[in-house]
């Protein structure tokens, strides 16, 4: 198996991989956000996506995001086929799109929104920890990303505080906020987690 930073020679399997994210979601019954040909075709073409292949067959995609002027990046659209799971490869393409994040865009904090278990564990074993969604971009246009999602409307009646996802974020050692080192929000959520209990 190959795992690659995109390029347009990638673009042949643009189309499977769309495909592919719509039926998944349909078969879920739980959201991935709709993208575009025209978007995915895009992010590869300009290698802010990883593409995994195996004897000339696509394995597996992720694509890069990057929100709030650069100041966070989603690592989005995680996505195998069908014939191909259950081999580890969503850990494979995650961790080469986690570093590919990480090379560009080395003071970003990185996140993610997912309903799928195994991609909480993948996020957690690259040192991303779950919080709530206050500590996210709070960029119009993810927000907007959200909208061909199956549960948008409960987002919306949540005041955009919670939904199905789980919020989870990784911040880098060097990431800086008027000079004082951040760190990771462990607290604020465990914290909204205990009072959540206690009502």
């Amino acid at each position: 198996m190959e795992i690659e930073v995109s390029s347009s020679i990638h673009l042949k399997y643009v189309s499977e991989i769309q495909q592919e994210m719509y039926d998944s979601a349909q078969r879920r019954g739980t959201g991935i956000a709709k993208r575009s040909i025209e978007y995915l075709s895009k992010k590869i073409s300009d290698g802010n996506a990883v593409v995994a292949t195996e004897n000339g067959e696509w394995v597996g995609f992720c694509y890069i995001e990057t929100w709030s002027h650069g100041q966070f990046v989603a690592n989005s659209g995680l996505i195998v086929s069908p014939k191909f799971r259950e081999r580890g490869a969503a850990t494979l393409i995650k961790d080469k799109v986690f570093q590919l994040s990480r090379d560009k865009y080395p003071t970003a904090k990185v996140f993610g929104l997912t309903t799928g278990l195994a991609v909480m564990k993948i996020n957690s074993d690259l040192g991303y920890k779950p919080v709530i969604y206050s500590e996210l971009t709070q960029d119009e246009e993810f927000w907007n990303g959200c909208k061909s999602c199956v549960n948008y409307e409960i987002l919306i009646k949540k005041e955009r505080k919670n939904c199905l996802c789980t919020a989870m974020l990784f911040v880098p050692d060097n990431n800086k906020v008027n000079g004082v080192e951040n760190y990771q929000p462990e607290n604020q959520y465990q914290n909204e987690q205990e009072s959540n209990l206690s009502v």
